[in-house]
């Protein structure tokens, strides 16, 4: 956790599942050396089912509910969903605006979010997830930041400037984080998410797995990774 002193850190994704999966460790990590995590959730998840028994409706309410509990898990501060459509993001103005208010209301000091570009290792990139990485960097600079971007915001939501951002990443990455001391907490949150696995066992190896291997290169057990992004004074 070198670099900037940081306070506040907040993770924009997606899905329900998808901050325990991308950043797990790293979020616990970050509250147990006291910093405040906010969470935002783009979408309701309300599509992520083989069960041809559920409804979206049904679904949502659920995963609303494991990713509540997941957070708890790892000892987060709040969950702000915005309720879109799983599948179904889009970069709209509407999009841009409920982020940025999001930064300026919490006012992260790191914003950690979604890889916007599909890499070698990470070929089945969601549509939603390379759509709300791109928003949140174009709401971290300059949406966020200039007051005259959404004056309807004002005065209640005053332009923030956050000092880094971390993308998640499988290649190559700029930050590899030690969780070896939390894996155990990761994979507790991962499993709260139950409405997405059939077999969690089967899910807690691959990610114990892909884990060992982003820890090879500092000889960390298990690992988290990151592009590093420092954003201009």
């Amino acid at each position: 956790m070198a670099g900037q002193k940081i306070d506040r850190v907040m993770v924009i994704t997606a899905h329900p599942d998808d901050s325990e999966f991308g950043a797990g460790g790293t979020v616990a990590k970050h509250v147990k050396e006291g910093r405040e995590v906010t969470y935002v959730i783009a979408t309701n998840g309300n599509k992520g089912s083989s069960d041809r028994t559920m409804t979206p409706q049904r679904l949502a309410t659920i995963r609303e509910a494991e990713q509540r509990n997941a957070a708890r898990v790892l000892g987060v501060e709040r969950v702000e969903f915005l309720g879109h459509e799983d599948g179904e993001l889009e970069d709209t103005r509407d999009l841009r605006r409920e982020v940025t208010r999001q930064i300026r209301k919490w006012r992260p000091d790191l914003v950690i979010t979604m890889q916007p570009l599909r890499t070698k290792n990470l070929y089945a990139s969601h549509r939603d997830h390379r759509t709300i990485s791109g928003v949140a960097l174009d709401c971290i600079y300059p949406l966020a930041r200039d007051h005259m971007a959404f004056p309807e915001l004002l005065p209640e939501c005053e332009p923030h400037k956050v000092r880094e951002v971390n993308l998640m990443q499988w290649d190559d990455a700029d930050i590899v984080v030690d969780i070896s001391e939390v894996m155990d907490l990761k994979l507790k949150a991962l499993a709260c998410h139950q409405s997405q696995f059939q077999d969690f066992a089967g899910v807690e190896e691959r990610v114990r797995e892909r884990a060992a291997t982003l820890g090879k290169t500092k000889r960390y057990a298990f690992a988290e990774a990151f592009d590093r992004i420092v954003m201009p004074r």
